[in-house]
């Protein structure tokens, strides 16, 4: 059994510590692979060395929406440099975030309307994180979509309605973590409407550990409780769950390995 951690922050200073140990530890549940989204240029040195030491590990290149700033089109320009002079498998994380501060609302419309327009000149998957923030969302992708552009929805956590807009787009697929396990979650009561051939599952390591570690820092390891939590939902073997989350995530993001 193969399982690939489409959404993990392993570069993040939370495993400097012990981040060898962290991927060992996940491969013996099966988790052998590690997408990491970037979040800005404070962390895209670590993001390449992490991916230059551990050949599983596949970098993406973004500025997350809740570092864009006033200044936010030197970080667009970073993005736009780095693209050219290095392999990333995918442009993100991107998005809009209306949770924490919308002081930069604008701001983040623009930077993530520019990046997604980038994933469709570089061809490359765009990870979005869409936090409060689905119509807003909706508004930009309905404008940008044609046959080139194509993604995931990270951590989603929306409703059947939401999740059917997305399903329009057909290009699109949705990412499952942690908050699957939670009782109050709510993407567990839904999660039988959306089609196995669009999920794909994530950590979000070291954010939103699932139930039974919930509350402590996340890891790649944990993806193994979100994949139990998914078979159980879909009435499946974790080997089903395992093999057509590996096939969507492969479709989606075509990573080099067999």
């Amino acid at each position: 059994m193969v399982l690939i951690d489409t959404h993990s922050h392993l570069f993040a200073e939370e495993f400097n510590s012990d981040r060898i140990d962290v991927l060992k530890k996940a491969e013996e549940v099966g988790v052998k692979y590690h997408v990491m989204p970037n979040v800005d240029s404070s962390t895209t040195e670590h993001l390449l060395k992490v991916s230059r030491d551990f050949s599983h590990c596949f970098p993406l290149m973004g500025l997350h929406p809740t570092s864009v700033k006033n200044d936010f089109e030197k970080e667009i320009l970073h993005v736009e440099e780095m693209l050219t002079h290095s392999k990333f498998y995918g442009i993100g994380e991107i998005g809009i975030d209306l949770y924490w501060d919308k002081t930069h609302f604008e701001q983040q419309k623009i930077a993530f309307r520019h990046q997604l327009r980038l994933a469709k000149k570089y061809n490359l998957p765009a990870v979005i994180h869409s936090r409060n923030s689905f119509d807003e969302i909706f508004e930009i992708v309905d404008e940008e979509i044609d046959s080139t552009l194509k993604g995931v929805f990270h951590c989603f956590t929306g409703s059947v309605e939401q999740y059917r807009h997305i399903q329009e787009y057909k290009t699109f697929k949705v990412g499952i973590g942690g908050v699957v396990t939670y009782k109050n979650g709510g993407i567990g009561n839904i999660l039988h409407e959306i089609s196995l051939n669009n999920i794909l599952l994530e950590t979000d390591s070291p954010y939103l550990s699932p139930v039974p570690v919930r509350g402590k820092r996340n890891e790649s390891y944990n993806l193994i409780y979100i994949a139990i939590r998914v078979a159980e939902i879909y009435g499946l073997s974790i080997e089903d769950i395992a093999t057509q989350t590996f096939i969507n995530s492969q479709e989606l993001f075509n990573l080099p390995i067999e």
